[in-house]
């Protein structure tokens, strides 16, 4: 059984020159933007936006994405994101994102978890029942659910630092979540970012990172085309984030 339409929504847009590499293939970071954008249209149309939930002292809180690449879009291809919500459970809710081409193919597609938080307390607090009236029994075509831990990196090879710009800010003014994912990305050395094509990414979210914060993005080889990944605040020593990305060998450009 598929999700209601109310809370389906489903997307097209055309691959830019400013989400590309210098293969013209879509980055992972413009990819995994374009897929909040559509999240984040989705709220709004069912009036479950941040600014909807400010009057009850409520946000979301990404805590869980991992996405899985079987192709990446190229320059000026037509692609389409659909996402809906993926139920709830106790404290937490999950939403589903698949990336079609224009032929209804499916390119890509990612599952996530969610919790509400308490902006008071900062601390996550049950769904209020106004939220559950959109739960539904799990659909035939929901992906499945994150169950596994991901692996802890007990020594990294290598890192690079970075600092919490204020264009490194959401519209919560704590460090975009895309940032999460460019940072890891970006910490990878030029010659494994030319040879391979990410296929999978896992990230945990655990802490908000704010304005001025000094960070350092580190890895390290995880073996089988894995590496894991880690994102750590210098002035604590505290793991904001941590990931593991498969990848493949890239095919002649």
């Amino acid at each position: 059984m598929p999700p209601h339409p109310q809370l389906i929504y489903q997307a097209p847009l055309t691959v830019s020159t400013y989400e590309i590499d210098r293969f013209k293939n879509m980055t992972v970071p413009a990819l995994i933007n374009q897929m909040h954008e559509a999240a984040m249209q989705n709220v709004l149309l069912l009036k479950l936006s941040l600014w909807d939930l400010e009057p009850y002292k409520l946000s979301w809180v990404l805590m869980r994405l991992r996405l899985n690449v079987r192709r990446i879009p190229k320059l000026g291809e037509e692609i389409s994101i659909r996402t809906h919500p993926a139920g709830f459970q106790k404290f937490f809710t999950y939403r589903d994102y698949r990336v079609f081409d224009a032929d209804h193919q499916p390119i890509a597609e990612a599952s996530s978890t969610w919790l509400l938080m308490d902006t008071e307390k900062r601390k996550m607090t049950r769904i209020p029942d106004f939220i559950l009236q959109f739960d539904m029994p799990a659909p035939a075509d929901c992906l499945p659910r994150i169950s596994d831990k991901l692996p802890n990196m007990d020594q990294a090879e290598q890192g690079i630092d970075f600092r919490v710009n204020w264009h490194d800010l959401d519209f919560n003014q704590h460090l975009s979540n895309v940032n999460y994912f460019q940072w890891m990305l970006d910490a990878l050395p030029e010659e494994w970012l030319l040879s391979h094509q990410l296929t999978t990414f896992d990230i945990q979210f655990r802490l908000e990172a704010s304005l001025g914060d000094a960070l350092r993005c580190e890895w390290k080889n995880g073996g089988e085309e894995q590496i894991l990944h880690r994102l750590i605040r210098l002035s604590d020593g505290k793991e904001l984030a941590n990931a593991r990305t498969v990848w493949k060998a890239n095919s002649k450009q």
